[in-house]
């Protein structure tokens, strides 16, 4: 390796700034690149279900309501996630290029984590929006309108720029004098600020202050939501009624768990008891590609508006087909 590709230290003062980061990835592990061809199968369905779904969204006039606003969202960020996290995983260790350069590992760190941040709030938003219709039925409509969700998916966007920013900013500020070695699969906040000499109480803060608003703020609020409409759904009398709200509801359900789960899973066993580096990347790793392949999965086959919609466009492309056969044939 060449003298420019080694991780130079800019010194000044006792300021140490590295030219690079090494990203060690997985360690002794056979046929790892295996998984890393696995990924890029999971990139590109990602890719054609929520663009898809987008698609759907947009062509579709009847599924431009508020729902569809958040649902939009959530795809768009699934996209811009996977495009974020993805390619650059399989650059860094399909074609071994581990080192990478200091302000890229923060861009890197930035746009992985704030996707990550519009996932979270997104699902919240939605079960906002399930607890009004169900537990405010005839005020619904007034409520939950374009220009209120609008609103609310703004300020979750400008909140998550500026906390993550706050947080590449304080890592800007550390001086690295040791080790260079991230012992993750991408530029993560943790294994980052803890490679520093100088003091990272700041960061520490920051990281524990990421962890409760991505995490446990939005958890919270979100079994709060379902508990009001568990005493709403109490209430009625019909059994058949109480069924149709709660379905409503599934789809929703089924993408906070798989979110969710592998995320407090990791969390919770990385503060009780020691997680081997490699188990603790391929549980982040799903956490970060999982949910963002199969919200679409889930949303187009548990949702009757989107399956409608589906059919809908399918029953004009081949209505269009035939009128154009037909015109060709009177030629």
């Amino acid at each position: 390796m060449s003298q420019e590709n080694k991780a130079s230290i800019i010194f000044n003062a006792t300021f140490f700034r590295p030219a690079s980061f090494y990203l060690s990835g997985f360690s002794n592990i056979p046929h790892e690149k295996y998984y890393y061809v696995f990924l890029c199968f999971i990139y590109i369905m990602t890719i054609l279900g929520n663009s898809f779904l987008i698609t759907v969204i947009y062509l579709v006039k009847t599924l431009h309501t508020p729902k569809y606003m958040i649902v939009f969202n959530l795809a768009l960020t699934d996209l811009c996630g996977s495009t974020a996290l993805i390619p650059k995983v399989l650059d860094t260790f399909l074609f071994d290029r581990r080192y990478i350069v200091y302000e890229a590992c923060l861009s890197y760190m930035f746009f992985v984590w704030i996707f990550a941040f519009v996932q979270s709030w997104t699902l919240v938003t939605m079960s906002y929006d399930r607890f009004i219709a169900i537990c405010f039925p005839l005020r619904y409509h007034n409520i939950i309108t374009k220009s209120a969700v609008a609103s609310i998916l703004l300020v979750v966007w400008v909140f998550s720029l500026s906390l993550l920013a706050a947080a590449a900013g304080l890592i800007d500020r550390l001086s690295f004098c040791g080790s260079l070695v991230i012992t993750s699969f991408f530029c993560d906040h943790g294994p980052l600020y803890r490679l520093a000499c100088n003091d990272t109480s700041i960061n520490y803060v920051i990281a524990i202050l990421v962890l409760i608003v991505i995490m446990i703020i939005p958890l919270v609020l979100i079994a709060v939501t379902y508990v009001c409409i568990a005493i709403s759904l109490s209430r009625i009398a019909s059994g058949v009624e109480r069924l149709k709200a709660l379905k409503t509801c599934t789809s929703h359900l089924i993408l906070v768990a798989i979110f969710f789960l592998p995320l407090v899973g990791t969390n919770i066993a990385a503060l009780t008891s020691y997680i081997h580096p490699n188990a603790r990347i391929f549980n982040s790793t799903m956490t970060h590609t999982i949910p963002a392949l199969l919200n679409p999965i889930i949303y187009s086959l548990k949702t009757e508006e989107i399956l409608k919609s589906i059919r809908k466009l399918s029953k004009n492309k081949r209505f269009r087909n035939i009128t154009f056969c037909k015109k060709r044939t009177l030629l």
